[in-house]
């Protein structure tokens, strides 16, 4: 790598003016933290209904007791031989979190069309923790827009990431978050797709730090499943 190379001293008015950017970034993301936090909601008027281990289960009964759910929208389409390495690489964070995240009043899992046996196979594959359910006998993943009937890929238009979206394909990643009252009531509070995903990729967040930052050709085509580094 050829980089500068100076001084400490030198290095350390560099850092400073660096960090008036940082402070800034943080700034403006608390502010977009509270923005967020002001959208309003949509009330869940249909009664979706999983494929879990514990049998049939609504979107409901996922909260486990918790007011807040946030949904991985992991790809993974029936028939498939595993799931996708980028939805795997947000997913192998989520052990760790989910122990934190349990003990604030929210239950994270992952939804995808793939049959719960088929999911059950990776996941024990993976050696994940987490809660993983299909969604294989419900519209959720459609309404939610992140998977796609064959005619509207055929179509050569999508509607992903509140838009149209430049690439085709039957399954897309997401995030969504949800909320439920005393009444049981289920509210839909936010979504987030394409690189908003990366809310769910610490690693990226310490390899921005790296001398070689992320270091990619490719967009995410370094990643394997974990079980498949060499």
């Amino acid at each position: 790598m050829k980089h500068a190379v100076v001084s400490h001293d030198n290095w350390l008015a560099a850092r400073r003016d660096l960090l008036k950017a940082e402070k800034e970034l943080t700034r403006h993301r608390d502010e977009v933290a509270r923005k967020r936090l002001e959208l309003p909601w949509v009330r869940i008027e249909k009664d979706y209904v999983f494929d879990t281990l514990d049998g049939p289960r609504t979107l409901a009964d996922l909260f486990e007791g918790r007011s807040q759910l946030l949904v991985q929208h992991f790809m993974f389409a029936p028939g498939w031989k595993q799931g996708c390495p980028s939805c795997s690489f947000m997913a192998d964070h989520t052990d760790g979190m989910n122990m934190h995240l349990a003990q604030h009043d929210v239950a994270m899992i992952a939804v995808s069309r793939a049959p719960l046996a088929e999911i059950e196979r990776f996941r024990r594959r993976m050696g994940w923790q987490f809660c993983w359910v299909s969604s294989n006998s419900s519209p959720f993943n459609y309404d939610f827009r992140v998977s796609f009937t064959p005619e509207e890929v055929a179509s050569g238009h999508i509607d992903y990431n509140f838009g149209q979206w430049r690439e085709l394909g039957e399954e897309w990643p997401g995030i969504s978050a949800f909320f439920k009252d005393e009444a049981g009531n289920v509210f839909h509070t936010y979504s987030t797709f394409g690189r908003g995903v990366e809310a769910m990729m610490g690693t990226y967040a310490l390899l921005d730090l790296m001398p070689k930052g992320r270091n990619e050709a490719e967009g995410m085509e370094w990643v394997r499943h974990h079980d498949r580094y060499s």
